[in-house]
C-alpha cells in the first residue's frame, strides 16, 4: 500500500518542477558580460538588455527573469534552488527543516502561532523574518524564524546558508533569507496540511528594516508568495539606489549604497564594485518592486517619511516608477505605498497605516475579494520629478 506520506512527496516533487518551468521556453539567457552602460535615469524595465522592447506578457514574463537574473549577478548573488534533500518535521507548535547538499547538512527550526479561537483551518499564514511588528488579523496564523540564524548580518557568510553551501557562496544575507522563506514554503507543502494547519495557496512574507529588505528579496524571488508586506525597509528595499545617493550627494543623512556595504553582509561582494557609479547597474529598484507583480499576489510598502535615513524621497520615488510596472499589466490595485511620518519610532507601525494593512492582508490572505487596496498615500512634502527619473513609457501588453 502507497504511504500518504509518499503521496505528498509525489505532490511536492510535482508543484517544485512546475514553479521552475513557468517562464516560456522561449526566453533568451541573460549574456555572460553585458558592456558598461552609464544609466542617470532609472533603467527601463521594459526593454531587455539587448535592446528589444517588451510589447507582450509573455514577453514581459522573460523580462522578469531577466531582471532576477540581473539583480542576482550584480547585487545579491545566486538564490540555491532547493536541496536535493529537503524533509520537514511538525510537532509542538514548530516545524524543523533539514537539508543537505553535496555531503553536508543543516536544519533549522520555525515557530508556528495558530489563530486562537473555535474557528478551524487550515489557515493562511504570514512568514516573518525575525518576528512580526505589523497587527495580524485573526485567522491568519504566524510563522516566524530568526534569519540570523540563516545568515547573520555580521560578519559576513556566517550562518547556516554558508555551513550549507560555503563560505565562499557569492550571495549576500538578503538573498540567503529569501532562500530560506522558500525552504518554509517547501516544507509547508510536504508536510499535509491536517498536520500543520496551514494552507501554503495562501502564504504572505513581512519584516522590518533589514528584514524588510528580507521580506521584499523573498516575495520577489518566489512566486508561491501572495502577498509581500516590507515594513520600513529603506535603501535596499523599496528604495532605489540612483536615488538615494543623489539625496546624499545633496546633503541628507541617508544610507546609501557605498555605505550599506562597509559592514552588512546583506549583499553579494560583487555589488561592492558598483557602489561609487550605481548608474552603470543596469537595474534598480523600481525593478524589484515589479518582479512581484502577477496574478493573485499582492505587495504593501510600508515607509516612515520621518526618518532620513530610510530614504524617504527614494522609496516614494522608486515606488511610483515601480507601481508602472503593475500598471502595465492591469493590476495597479495589487500594489500599495503607505508612508507616514512617525518620528523615530522605527518598525512601529502607527494607526494611520493599520487600515491598508488590514485591507491587503483581506484581499490576498483572508481571500475577500471585494477589498479596496487601491492605497498609495505620502504626508512626506516632497517635490519628487518623475521627468528627472523616468524617460520611458507604459507599454500596452497585449
Amino acid at each position: 500500500m502507497v504511504s500518504l506520506q509518499f503521496l505528498y512527496l509525489i505532490a511536492f516533487s510535482v508543484l517544485h518542477i512546475l514553479a521552475q518551468t513557468t517562464q516560456p521556453s522561449n526566453c533568451i539567457p541573460l549574456p555572460s558580460s553585458i558592456p558598461p552602460t552609464t544609466i542617470s535615469k532609472l533603467p527601463d524595465p521594459f526593454t531587455f538588455t539587448n535592446g528589444s522592447r517588451v510589447t507582450t506578457k509573455e514577453a514581459w514574463t522573460c523580462r522578469r527573469e531577466e531582471i532576477k537574473a540581473l539583480l542576482q549577478r550584480y547585487e545579491l548573488g545566486q538564490k540555491p534552488s532547493r536541496p536535493a534533500n529537503l524533509t520537514a518535521t511538525s510537532a509542538s507548535n514548530k516545524i524543523t527543516i533539514a537539508c543537505s547538499e553535496g555531503g553536508k547538512s543543516i536544519s533549522f527550526s520555525v515557530s508556528v502561532q495558530l489563530p486562537s479561537g473555535s474557528s478551524k483551518g487550515p489557515f493562511p499564514a504570514i512568514i516573518a523574518l525575525g518576528g512580526a511588528s505589523i497587527p495580524v488579523p485573526q485567522g491568519v496564523a504566524i510563522i516566524t524564524f530568526n534569519n540570523e540564524e540563516i545568515a547573520a548580518t555580521y560578519p559576513r557568510a556566517n550562518g547556516l546558508f554558508y555551513t550549507l553551501y560555503g563560505t565562499s557562496h557569492q550571495a549576500g544575507g538578503l538573498i540567503a533569507w529569501a532562500w530560506a522563506v522558500s525552504r518554509i514554503i517547501d516544507a509547508l507543502e510536504i508536510l499535509p496540511s491536517s498536520m500543520t494547519n496551514i494552507d501554503v495557496s495562501r502564504i504572505g512574507v513581512t519584516g522590518c528594516s533589514r528584514n524588510g529588505k528580507g521580506a521584499i528579496i523573498a516575495g520577489a524571488f518566489d512566486d508561491r508568495i501572495r502577498l509581500t508586506i516590507p515594513q520600513e525597509a529603506g535603501s535596499g528595499g523599496a528604495g532605489c539606489w540612483r536615488i538615494v545617493s543623489e539625496m546624499k550627494k545633496n546633503g541628507t543623512n541617508v544610507e546609501d549604497a557605498a555605505q550599506i556595504v562597509t559592514g552588512d553582509g546583506w549583499f553579494a561582494t560583487v555589488f561592492e564594485q558598483y557602489v561609487n557609479k550605481i548608474e552603470t547597474l543596469p537595474h534598480d529598484h523600481h525593478m524589484l518592486i515589479g518582479l512581484i507583480v502577477g496574478s493573485g499576489r499582492g505587495l504593501l510598502v510600508i515607509e516612515n517619511s520621518g526618518i532620513d535615513y530610510l530614504g524617504p524621497i527614494s522609496t516614494y520615488g522608486c515606488s511610483i516608477a515601480g507601481r508602472r510596472i503593475f500598471e502595465a499589466v492591469g493590476m495597479q490595485d495589487s500594489f500599495g505605498f503607505s508612508q507616514v511620518a512617525h518620528g523615530a519610532s522605527h518598525c512601529q507601525l502607527p494607526a494611520s497605516q493599520q487600515p491598508e494593512v488590514a485591507a491587503f492582508m483581506n484581499r490576498f490572505l483572508l481571500a475577500q475579494a471585494n477589498t479596496n487596496t487601491n492605497v498609495f498615500k505620502t504626508d512626506g512634502k516632497f517635490n519628487f520629478d518623475l521627468a528627472r527619473w523616468v524617460d520611458w513609457s507604459i507599454p500596452g501588453l497585449t
